[in-house]
């Protein structure tokens, strides 16, 4: 069976534009259906998955998955006449909300209803039969799907949390062979995901994008000074579930559009907002730290009641809170599970890929490995690239090995290396075929990487890599080296390597590491050793190959283009290496 997986929910912010024109731009970020992706399923497994946003440059981006779906049937061979069906990671059926309110009930008609989306890959893709292919999916199945289908488990505990689906925050299931069973649901209204938002709002970040900034900023603060408000913000109930009584805040369906009451309340109780592009506080440190503190606590008690009630010692998890390493590290660290599997494109784009798997009677498949699952380009297109711009030297290689002790060579004197080969990644994170390079040593080069090259905020940590014989003799991994893979988890640098891995070590002594096996990416595993063998620390700094604003990074031109206007010291290309024009260092 082969089916196409899309996600997104295209109408959905135009629709808010055109209803409540004149809101502040952060406003319009407050919908569904951002993240659009496209993935395909065979019998042999996942063939491609790839978000919009590395198509059209636009970060985030909702819209119709055109070029991922375009990528993805060209990837796998196939055409729309071939394919079993196309399964979409939303289902909105009519609710008495709906019937209740003419601006939610237009919204269901003309952005979020199947037929709504029916009716744009009609417009896109008018040769497909789409009444015999559109399958919608709930949305919690979809990420669940994502999760368990993809863990190798054949019974686990799945957990859900992400802003919203249709109408709930958080689902916890059981799955069980090829079936996903609910066990709990907690309700849109009271929403972690919502709450975690609104805050990132506060702080003068962008909700549904700029989350991980407060995750990045919370070990600055004190969780202690306003912990005790946050407990009256969310409140543990005996059943394993929460509720989020500020969210209730909003009153009418305006103030639920742009969480008006909500927004109101946190300014009361911890001061006024902060504009975007202003100075960070300490009292801001202390809301991001104490709203971490929370999401934490709150998670940990609904999978403490579901590990007890069920007996179940393996965890899948997905959906956009999924994304927060820090609550993932804690939950790993908790002993509660033997397994945890977060499936690295936790996110709404990687409901596409769920959506998939919902409708896939194979499920569920083996474990997988990593999401190298997007465009790759060849020597000619990349030549072709290079041919075509200017403002560059190039030195091609031959041999390999050369080429890796010239960039390890580099990296240890503390260049910034562009690094891009393979199959892009599938998900948020730079996993080593769309990444930066850099020498972890110093926090010298980790404040210039932030300052010139990313051109971001300060306070913001970089992720280390490490190949999988050498990551306990860094980080506490313990026997836990497949839970990193991915770069989803938060955990300790060992003390004595705290500041000999400064660039790559946060504030609190933590680093969110993806463990390397050499299976998986023999390239930079062979880099590792070798500037390893260079400097006696086999670890790197690895980040997006993007700069600031930019999705990561997809083909040869953009890399090239990027790497043009930026301060990056060399970029490999394959088998070239580019440097900047003029410069010899």
């Amino acid at each position: 069976m082969r089916v196409l997986g899309v996600s997104g929910l295209p109408d959905g912010q135009p629709f808010k534009r055109r209803e409540l024109p004149g809101l502040d731009e952060r406003d319009y970020r407050i919908v569904q259906g951002l993240d659009s992706a496209a993935a395909i399923v065979t019998d042999a497994g996942v063939v491609a998955a790839a978000a919009e946003e590395r198509f059209t440059g636009v970060k985030a981006t909702g819209a119709l998955p055109v070029n991922a779906i375009r990528y993805c049937l060209r990837e796998a061979g196939l055409t729309f006449d071939d394919l079993d069906a196309v399964a979409h990671g939303f289902h909105y059926a009519p609710s008495p909300v709906h019937a209740a309110n003419p601006y939610f009930r237009r919204r269901h008609d003309q952005a979020y209803a199947p037929e709504a989306m029916k009716g744009r890959l009609r417009q896109c893709f008018p040769d497909a039969d789409w009444d015999r292919l559109f399958v919608p999916v709930r949305h919690h199945l979809a990420h669940a799907a994502s999760a368990y289908h993809l863990s190798g488990s054949d019974r686990a505990l799945v957990l859900v949390a992400d802003g919203m689906g249709e109408a709930e925050s958080m689902t916890v299931m059981i799955g069980e062979g090829p079936e996903l069973r609910p066990l709990a649901v907690v309700p849109a209204p009271h929403s972690l995901g919502t709450l975690y938002g609104a805050v990132t709002l506060h702080l003068g970040f962008e909700f549904n994008m700029d989350e991980y900034k407060v995750m990045g900023l919370a070990p600055y603060g004190d969780a202690g000074r306003f912990r005790p408000i946050f407990d009256q913000l969310v409140r543990l109930r005996d059943d394993g579930t929460y509720l989020v009584p500020v969210l209730g805040e909003n009153r009418g369906w305006q103030e639920f559009e742009t969480l008006a009451g909500t927004r109101r309340k946190l300014v009361e109780l911890f001061g006024p907002a902060r504009e975007p592009g202003e100075p960070l506080t300490r009292a801001h440190m202390d809301v991001a730290a104490a709203a971490q503190a929370v999401v934490e606590q709150a998670l940990l008690h609904t999978l403490r009641h579901f590990a007890a009630t069920t007996g179940q010692r393996r965890l899948c998890y997905a959906g956009g809170v999924a994304l927060n390493c820090t609550v993932n590290g804690v939950a790993g660290r908790s002993g509660l599970f033997d397994d945890i599997f977060v499936q690295p494109a936790a996110g709404d784009d990687g409901s596409a890929l769920g959506a998939a798997l919902a409708v896939h009677p194979a499920r569920p498949f083996p474990r997988m490995s990593m999401p190298y699952w997007g465009p790759s380009y060849g020597s000619a297109e990349c030549e072709t690239a290079i041919a075509q711009t200017t403002g560059i030297a190039v030195e091609t290689y031959d041999d390999e090995d050369k080429l890796l002790d010239d960039v390890a060579h580099l990296l240890a004197e503390q260049k910034f290396v562009g690094w891009f080969t393979g199959r892009m990644e599938f998900g948020p994170r730079a996993l080593g075929h769309r990444s930066i390079l850099a020498d972890p040593r110093e926090a010298g080069v980790r404040d210039r990487l932030n300052a010139v090259v990313k051109q971001r905020e300060d306070f913001r940590p970089f992720a280390p890599v490490v190949r999988e014989e050498d990551a306990d003799t860094y980080f506490e991994v313990g026997g836990f080296v497949e839970r990193y893979r991915h770069m989803l988890f938060v955990t300790h640098t060992r003390p004595a390597y705290r500041e000999p891995l400064a660039a790559v070590t946060h504030v609190d002594g933590t680093a969110r590491v993806q463990v390397l096996r050499r299976a998986d990416n023999p390239r930079l595993w062979r880099l590792l050793g070798r500037f390893g063998e260079l400097t006696g620390l086999p670890v790197l700094l690895n980040t997006s190959l993007n700069l600031r604003g930019q999705p990561i990074i997809r083909d040869p031109r953009t890399a090239l283009d990027t790497f043009v206007r930026s301060r990056l010291d060399r970029l490999v290309l394959e088998s070239a290496v580019v440097r900047h024009e003029g410069r010899t260092s």
